[in-house]
């Protein structure tokens, strides 16, 4: 038994060591996802942003469209009069 001991003891410091390097990888891991958690919330906003801005810009376009349209009948109508004139 004397030897099962003496191996034993060894392990000791050496569990220490294991126990302080699996810390040390915990805590760099924990700081990892919260760097990357903030980085996705970052992430999902810009998304947001840009999502609401698109949709401004989609109705805008819309919006322009309408107006070229309108103006184009405006016109086709201007001269059509001038023509029966």
């Amino acid at each position: 038994m004397s030897t099962a001991a003496a191996v034993q003891e060894p392990e000791l410091p050496l569990a220490a060591d294991d126990f302080s390097a699996l810390e040390q990888r915990v805590l760099r891991a924990v700081e990892l996802l919260k760097t990357e958690r903030e980085a996705r919330s970052a992430a999902e906003q810009r998304v947001a942003t840009l999502e609401q801005r698109v949709r401004q810009l989609t109705e805008e376009a819309s919006n322009t469209a309408a107006q070229v349209e309108t103006l184009e009948q405006e016109r086709l109508l201007k001269h059509l009069d001038e023509i029966a004139g």
